[in-house]
């Protein structure tokens, strides 16, 4: 798992268990910030779109629908999520 800061130093060592019974918030958020994002329906004043969002909720782009959405994740190199 690659766990970074939000100035992309490395708080992970490589080779250490991390217990996630004792996690903290801010590390819980960093899980899967690099390799998921989430897409969400959303109503624009356009119409129905898709939002799609990092790992902790940040919102990134919006998309005119599903398909589209979940390509730019992939073309990101990241795992798309549908949030219902």
């Amino acid at each position: 798992m690659n766990i970074k800061n939000h100035d992309g130093t490395a708080n992970f060592v490589p080779g250490t268990v991390l217990d996630i019974h004792h996690i903290s918030a801010d590390q819980l958020a960093m899980l899967g910030m690099e390799e998921i994002a989430f897409v969400k329906p959303v109503m624009t004043e356009q119409g129905p779109a898709f939002a799609i969002h990092a790992a902790d909720g940040t919102p990134m782009a919006i998309a005119t629908n599903a398909t589209l959405a979940a390509a730019a994740i992939v073309q990101h190199d990241m795992r798309p999520n549908l949030v219902h």
